[in-house]
């Protein structure tokens, strides 16, 4: 085998180099000539559409990895490690992702969704620019309110209800003031009374104390004695329909008119207009009830305590002044069922003592049989309906028969009425035989004279 002389084997590399680079060159001047004739090869298209894909790889990798806490080296190593308390290691960060700037935070950390600015970041006013197509002359003198509509017949009995409901829980007659003025009562407000006072119908007797309170504090602020008027007008014209649910509705609504008469909520004219005309059994019995409460008042006595609002918490003498009222208005009245419903309002089942004592003290100290008649058909009715327990009735005697020697100072003839009125009360079956036995007596005796024969002297009521 021959072996090539080196240099013919340099000259043959020369050549060819020589012809490899003249075809590159040619075939590079080739390719520019073509693309400036808009000529483009399918290689070169290749090449660029190659080209294009590596860089967006790599943005797209690089955008990635800048929130990452290390970065991978070509070789796979890592090149840079950042502590665990870099802020780039923390969630939510508004530092840049674009790989690009010094890391700070986007619009100095005033950008981002639900941010209204960077902190402590003072607004002023914006000032109108006259110049604006859209600019009013009249839009600086504009006052901006809250219209409230007013309330219909529904949407007020919906509305004013709940606010009544809530009321007789705390009391507060300012909490309503303030919660009704939020409300346009409109035409409306003539009802307020009455929606009140037929809500307080079928509750407690505290419920109607309230009430009664509730319109003296807003008449004059919310209300006018014209609508406490009309109110009532429209009661006593649905008297009809209130008995159905509640009996005792006349009497009940009569209460309130003298309660508002007494509180200067309603004219003392008021029941003067009604003389002749009014119409329907039960406005008469309400106005009758009021009349009967207002007469009260020309003697002395207080009207602003026709209501028993949780008795068990009232002072003794408020106590003994309702029941006295109460005893007071039966006698006018002659109502026993309205008496019983009265005592039972109270809500003192504790305090019936008083009113056994109170009654028993009235006939004591009354000059005719009326009193008398009553008295013992009152207690006999409290008796048997088990209003009055056989220990209330018990104490009531008890302190009579303690107190009789000071009240026959007052009343002659107190021995001899008690005698006869606690036999009385033994046959109708009010007290027991040991409660008869305990009644005291005189202890000295007076005679009509020498020649009487003995016999005492029989001594009138």
């Amino acid at each position: 085998m021959e072996v090539e002389n080196p240099s013919e084997i340099n000259a043959n590399l020369v050549d060819n180099d020589s012809l490899f680079y003249g075809n590159v060159e040619q075939s590079g001047a080739e390719q520019k000539q073509n693309e400036l004739n808009g000529n483009f090869s399918a290689s070169t298209v290749n090449e660029a559409r190659l080209h294009a894909k590596a860089k967006r790889r790599l943005r797209k990798h690089s955008s990635r990895d800048s929130g990452r806490g290390d970065s991978v080296s070509d070789n796979g190593e890592n090149g840079r490690v950042l502590q665990p308390t870099s802020p780039k290691t923390k969630l939510m960060d508004r530092k840049s992702r674009t790989g690009k700037g010094r890391g700070l935070p986007k619009k100095g950390g005033a950008g981002g969704k639900g941010v209204w600015g960077a902190p402590c970041q003072v607004y002023d006013e914006e000032e109108v620019d006259v110049k604006d197509p859209n600019y009013d002359e009249d839009q600086g003198n504009c006052v901006y309110e809250t219209t409230v509509l007013p309330l219909d017949e529904k949407s007020f009995e919906k509305s004013i209800t709940p606010i009544v409901q809530e009321y007789f829980q705390h009391g507060d007659t300012n909490e309503v003031a303030e919660m009704l003025k939020d409300l346009n009562l409109g035409e409306m407000k003539s009802g307020l009374p009455m929606l009140a006072v037929s809500i307080a119908l079928e509750g407690k007797a505290s419920h109607r104390e309230l009430t009664s309170k509730l319109l003296h504090d807003l008449c004059g602020t919310l209300l006018s004695t014209r609508d406490v008027e009309i109110s009532f007008d429209k009661l006593l014209e649905e008297l009809p329909e209130l008995v159905l649910d509640t009996p005792r509705a006349p009497q009940l609504v009569g209460q309130f008119i003298a309660r508002a008469v007494g509180d200067g909520i309603l004219s003392k004219t008021y029941m003067e207009s009604y003389k002749g005309t009014v119409e329907g059994d039960h406005a008469r019995e309400a106005l009758a009830r009021a009349a009967v409460l207002l007469s009260m008042t020309r003697v002395g006595r207080r009207i602003d305590s026709v209501w028993g609002s949780g008795g068990g918490q009232q002072p003794v003498n408020k106590l003994v002044k309702e029941i006295d009222m109460l005893l007071k208005e039966y006698v006018l009245s002659s109502d026993v069922s309205e008496a019983e419903h009265c005592l039972q309002e109270l809500e003192v089942p504790h305090f019936h003592h008083e009113l056994v004592y109170e009654a028993i003290l009235m006939v004591l100290e009354a000059s005719g049989d009326t009193t008398y008649k009553m008295m013992l058909n009152l207690l006999e009715s409290l008796w048997k309906s088990a209003v009055i327990t056989l220990d209330q009735m018990k104490r009531g005697y008890d302190r009579i028969y303690h107190e009789i020697p000071d009240i026959n100072l007052d009343a002659p003839h107190a021995y001899s009425v008690l005698e006869r009125f606690v036999e009385d009360c033994f046959k109708a079956g009010i007290i027991s035989k040991q409660i008869r036995d305990q009644c005291p007596s005189r202890g000295r005796k007076r005679f009509v004279s020498e020649g009487d024969g003995g016999r005492l002297k029989s001594e009138s009521y």
